[in-house]
């Protein structure tokens, strides 16, 4: 029973390192462009808010720059993560028609998922990898540790799946892009990275809770200034890892049918 398990999670990740394989060297022939369009936003973010706005203001005990460069990280992968996953797979699906060939192949389905989600956690630590390193060359004080490490992978994984599942619901490459601006766009400005929660309103806070890169914002934030990682906010990046992966499994499973 053990070998038997041990060969199907075998062939598994073999079949997900395939699907992420031909998505890879799509990246590889682009990454100076990839890497160039997808810096912009975030150095612009940089200076406007942490140079521009923020100089001078101190935010719990720390600078803004300090406080604002670990929101922007979170920003970024959430960006990133949730293009790169989402977009390449609404592309494949609808433009290319090529999504179909996998979905006929002897793949598993988790295999298939998770494989069309690495890629985007890939692109994710890449860009936010680039924007760490610009902004430790401008002087952030960063503390990159295993805690805020961890952080980022979740947070890369969780908007990868819910960029694979809102990919696979679209039913055209409008409505992808109506999801990103009624769902990412919003948590771009109210997610915690650019101004503290403490200064929002009881109720408002309770609402901005609830979005996935509110938690991301805290906990890369708490282990980028050397602080505990609070216990609240990194179960709640799980909770919601778990129900993006659950909801593109069932978003795959029903364009399997």
């Amino acid at each position: 029973m053990s070998n038997s398990l041990a060969t199907r999670l075998w062939m598994g990740s073999q079949d997900a390192s395939t699907i992420l394989w031909a998505d890879l060297m799509i990246l590889k022939r682009r990454l100076g462009r990839y890497m160039l369009t997808t810096l912009i936003s975030p150095l612009l973010y940089l200076v406007a808010f942490g140079w521009g706005l923020g100089r001078g203001m101190n935010m719990n005990g720390t600078t803004y720059l300090q406080f604002v460069v670990p929101g922007i990280i979170a920003l970024t992968a959430m960006t990133t993560s949730f293009n790169g996953a989402g977009t390449r797979l609404n592309v494949d699906r609808l433009y290319f028609r090529s999504f179909d060939e996998l979905l006929m192949a002897p793949t598993g389905t988790l295999s298939l998922l998770i494989g069309k989600a690495l890629i985007g956690v890939v692109r994710g630590l890449v860009s936010s990898s680039a924007f760490i390193a610009v902004a430790l060359l401008m002087g952030s004080g960063l503390h990159l540790n295993p805690a805020f490490i961890i952080a980022l992978l979740v947070t890369c994984f969780s908007f990868s799946f819910l960029g694979v599942m809102a990919a696979l619901l679209a039913r055209s490459h409008q409505d992808l892009a109506t999801f990103s601006s009624v769902i990412l766009l919003p948590m771009t400005f109210l997610g915690g990275t650019f101004f503290s929660l403490d200064q929002v309103p009881l109720a408002l806070k309770v609402a901005l809770y609830a979005l996935p890169l509110t938690h991301s914002s805290i906990c890369l934030r708490a282990a980028a200034l050397n602080q505990p990682v609070p216990e609240s906010s990194f179960l709640a990046m799980l909770l919601f890892m778990l129900l993006f992966f659950l909801g593109g499994l069932f978003a795959l499973r029903r364009s399997s049918i």
